[in-house]
């Protein structure tokens, strides 16, 4: 029961080609190449080091402090939209069930 069935290869139909024979090629040696000469090696660019002034750090600090309002606000009002979407659809659940429970029992 749990053995797998293993699928059997059918015999090829038609014409079958014999396997083509590759006749080996012979290798001739190359001149041998010189190393290249030694470069020097590139100059590392310099790049400005970055200085933190009092100024650029309160900067950054109300920058953060904009993002992580800004996202959390997003956020909740995400959360809020589905909450109030999920009690709607409760009342309107709660009112069909009214519906029909009146409708059935005036039968």
């Amino acid at each position: 029961m749990f053995r797998p069935k293993l699928p059997t290869m059918p015999q090829p139909t038609g014409t079958v080609t014999p396997p083509t024979v590759i006749q080996p090629t012979t290798i001739t040696p190359g001149t041998p190449t010189t190393p290249p000469a030694p470069t020097a090696p590139a100059p590392v660019p310099t790049r400005p080091t970055i200085q933190l002034t009092p100024g650029t750090a309160l900067a950054l600090v109300g920058g953060g402090t904009a993002v992580v309002l800004v996202v959390g606000a997003v956020l909740v009002s995400m959360l809020l939209a589905v909450a109030i979407t999920g009690a709607s659809v409760a009342v309107c659940a709660v009112v069909l069930r009214s519906l029909l429970a009146s409708d059935a029992r005036r039968r």
